[in-house]
């Protein structure tokens, strides 16, 4: 696929100077940049997903703690 790409000065700049610095043609730059930033996405979202399910777990373990005290008091009596 052949994609065109607009980029102000500054950006231009930078591929240009990543180009020269890596020795790699502009094209190749802007494919590891953009699997980059998508590897990054997904990373991201993996550990929102992450912090969700602990957090969700927390909560259910304290929930069922509460439960589970709420019964022991009642079999005491």
């Amino acid at each position: 696929m052949i994609a065109t790409v607009r980029l102000d000065s500054e950006l231009e700049e930078i591929l240009n100077n990543l180009s020269k610095q890596f020795e790699k043609k502009k094209s190749e730059i802007i494919r590891e940049a953009i699997s980059f930033y998508a590897k990054s996405l997904e990373a991201k979202k993996k550990d929102r997903l992450k912090k969700a399910i602990e957090k969700s777990l927390n909560s259910d373990f304290y929930e069922y703690k509460l439960m589970e005290e709420s019964l022991n008091d009642g079999f005491k009596g």
